[in-house]
């Protein structure tokens, strides 16, 4: 188990940042690794906040990693080989169109409920 806290910040001409804290004040750096499809991605950086209370954690998206449907980036604690968090790219036609089809059906069974709360309720009346 980490004793990592992980908070996204932003993600911004195609660098992911976030904020890292340990618990229990140590001063070392983390030992951060970020993959993408089983690999790790290259040019992280990690430095040190002018408050001194945790890191900077910047992550540049790999050109090659923006393409058609969801991509994952995980983080994780290499020292304790735990996930501290992800990010995830969406893009695509084909996710759009899933994305509509779905709302569409979720339309169609709130409609439905909504009939069968009213005729319930006329029922019982």
């Amino acid at each position: 188990m980490s004793n990592l806290t992980l908070t996204k910040m932003r993600l911004f001409e195609g660098v992911w940042e976030g904020a890292l804290y340990r618990k229990g004040g140590a001063q070392d750096a983390p030992n951060i690794e970020v993959t993408w499809q089983l690999q790790k991605v290259e040019g992280v950086q990690l430095s040190k906040m002018e408050d001194g209370t945790g890191w900077l954690l910047r992550v540049p998206v790999p050109p090659h990693a923006i393409a058609d449907g969801v991509q994952t980036f995980l983080i994780s604690d290499a020292d304790a080989n735990t996930t501290l968090g992800q990010f995830c790219l969406v893009a695509g036609e084909e996710l759009g169109y899933d994305i509509r089809a779905e709302v569409t059906l979720l339309r169609e069974e709130l409609d439905m409920l909504k009939r069968a709360f009213r005729r319930h309720c006329l029922e019982t009346m």
